[in-house]
């Protein structure tokens, strides 16, 4: 395997806000040239599929100021300092949409844009869900809704959900309920 490790020689803070941290990094590519890297470093977040018995998925629309539209999106929130994701995945689920689960899994973790963040992404899927007072945050203006399972999939296929870790969270759900010869979606 080719080595293409950057090493880095010299880091640089720019800033240091409430939610991201941005470095830029001095490296020596594997062929000996220099180059620059901008790095935002993040916390790290978690995203909940959260699944009703009617194989309905919860979501929350809400608008996102980075791109200017009201977005569709699975429940999600960053990691406080050290916390379990886990734990972060309940709080986040409780305090958006009002549900608590009963049963809660971690599906997969990934990196949201490795191009130029160290973010790294906890999914999780929950169920058994219990409805309980939602606690947003001054700031979190959202509206739940639910939408099928089929129909989430088809909405993104569409390009009606255009949110990364949604995306990866229906098609995760949709793919894990059609190999148990569950009551999958599919984007038919």
């Amino acid at each position: 395997m080719k080595n293409f490790y950057e090493k880095t020689v010299e880091s640089n803070k720019i800033f240091e806000g409430r939610v991201v941290k941005l470095r830029v990094d001095r490296v020596i590519l594997p062929n000996g040239k220099e180059a620059t890297r901008e790095v935002v470093e993040h916390p790290g977040a978690v995203a909940v599929v959260a699944l009703t018995d009617k194989d309905e998925i919860v979501m929350v629309r809400q608008f996102r100021k980075p791109v200017e539209e009201t977005t569709l999106e699975i429940p999600a929130g960053k990691l406080e300092g050290g916390e379990d994701p886990h734990s972060c995945a309940r709080r986040e689920l409780e305090e958006e949409t009002g549900l608590k689960p009963n049963r809660i899994k971690l599906l997969m973790e990934f990196y949201t844009t490795p191009g130029f963040s160290d973010e790294k992404m906890y999914l999780f899927l929950a169920e058994d869900l219990e409805e309980v007072p939602p606690h947003r945050d001054d700031d979190e203006l959202v509206e739940v809704e639910k939408l099928p399972l089929g129909k989430a999939v088809n909405w993104v296929m569409q390009g009606k959900i255009n949110d990364a870790k949604t995306i990866i969270g229906i098609l995760a759900v949709d793919c894990l309920r059609s190999r148990k010869g569950g009551r999958g979606g599919g984007a038919g």
